[in-house]
């Protein structure tokens, strides 16, 4: 299973006080060497946190591959042409959120995600949809013809809580069937969203999921345990839940 880490919250750190430090760049390199198998970085509408000069140079100084996430809008997709992130995955984006709420609407953005795959097939970029674990939105994401569906854990993650075991196994089960049919459809299937070092383990052991980005928990981490260990505690659970 590929481990991405998500830097945005090293630049919402620096950005929170105006400096250079810490830097987005260092904390990809040090995941990198960690053993991460990708960077991720969302560059919002309103560069919250990553910003453009990020985006610009990570391209042109990871080693490993950058996945940049992105809203399905006309500015962002040139961006994307521009730079060549080896791979795009497209997210919904709510100004007022604090974090990416749900899955994205394929059906509502059908013709801004045909735009934006239109763009990365020539430019030989593959493309990702955040979706929610459902059936439907999984079939309708096939049709698009995208290489890729991330799954969101969000709804998962939050029943990993006392009296929610049932509620957790029904969730669990609907991440299952969609990774099962993501598979089946041609596509990869990644998974993301509120994923920790303590329930990861649960989504590493379904085999159809081959990667996973992860950002918050392991910046949080980061504080007490170092980035470096963070990231290998990370994969080390990792590993722990694809054993079985």
């Amino acid at each position: 299973m590929r481990l991405h880490i998500n830097v945005d919250h090293v630049a919402t750190v620096r950005n929170a006080r105006g400096t250079r430090y810490p830097d987005p760049l260092f904390a990809a390199h040090t995941c990198e060497a960690a053993g991460a198998d990708g960077i991720t970085a969302h560059l919002r509408e309103d560069r919250r946190h990553i910003r453009d000069e990020d985006v610009e140079r990570l391209r042109g100084s990871i080693a490993s591959v950058l996945n940049l996430e992105i809203a399905a809008t006309d500015e962002m997709i040139g961006i994307a042409e521009r730079v060549r992130p080896d791979v795009i995955t497209l997210v919904p984006e709510r100004r007022e959120e604090r974090t990416t709420e749900g899955g994205l609407d394929v059906v509502s953005q059908r013709g801004q995600i045909e735009k934006a795959v239109k763009m990365a097939m020539a430019a030989k970029i593959r493309v990702s949809l955040f979706i929610a674990p459902d059936l439907e939105t999984v079939e309708r994401s096939a049709e698009l013809g995208v290489q890729q569906i991330e799954l969101h854990t969000g709804e998962l993650c939050h029943l990993f809580e006392p009296g929610k075991h049932e509620a957790r196994a029904a969730e669990l089960g609907r991440l299952r069937a969609a990774a099962e049919l993501g598979k089946k459809l041609g596509m990869e299937v990644a998974a993301g969203h509120g994923l920790t070092r303590h329930n990861v383990a649960t989504v590493a052991a379904i085999p159809e999921i081959v990667e996973v980005n992860i950002g918050h928990s392991v910046i949080a981490d980061a504080i007490f345990l170092g980035l470096d260990q963070s990231v290998r505690e990370m994969r080390s659970a990792i590993e722990r839940g694809r054993r079985g």
